[in-house]
């Protein structure tokens, strides 16, 4: 992902604008697309502010998040579920659609392992 322009282009692009210049004859002056300066001087009208949001990060982890104990109890009373059984689950119980890998991640951000043994099998 790149990295966002500094702000102290942001500020010179919005006080182009400001002054008078459109927002795609300032784009070309300072040499970005004018979908950017279009979005710096709404930003700047909206909130004051041009500074950059912050980039990366998890942001989808809340949708699972939100049916924690469902799934923690699910594990409790049946520890052998599969992901794909967890997923079919959220699906057939709560009506929401999660991938496998999701489910896993979520398995993973709290330490939770499927290991299967085999000695165990053999002596049970």
């Amino acid at each position: 992902m790149a990295k966002p322009l500094s702000e102290d282009l942001r500020v010179r692009i919005v006080a182009a604008v400001n002054g008078g210049m459109s927002r795609r004859a300032a784009a070309e002056r300072f040499g970005v697309s004018a979908a950017s300066a279009v979005r710096f001087a709404k930003e700047w009208a909206e909130s004051g502010s041009v500074t950059a949001k912050p980039q990366g990060g998890d942001q989808r982890s809340h949708r699972i998040e939100a049916h924690r104990d469902f799934i923690l109890s699910a594990i409790e009373a049946k520890p052998d579920l599969t992901l794909e059984e967890i997923a079919a689950l959220l699906k057939s119980s709560r009506g929401v659609s999660f991938a496998p890998s999701s489910v896993w991640r979520f398995l993973d951000r709290h330490a939770i392992t499927f290991k299967k043994n085999r000695a165990r099998r053999r002596a049970g």
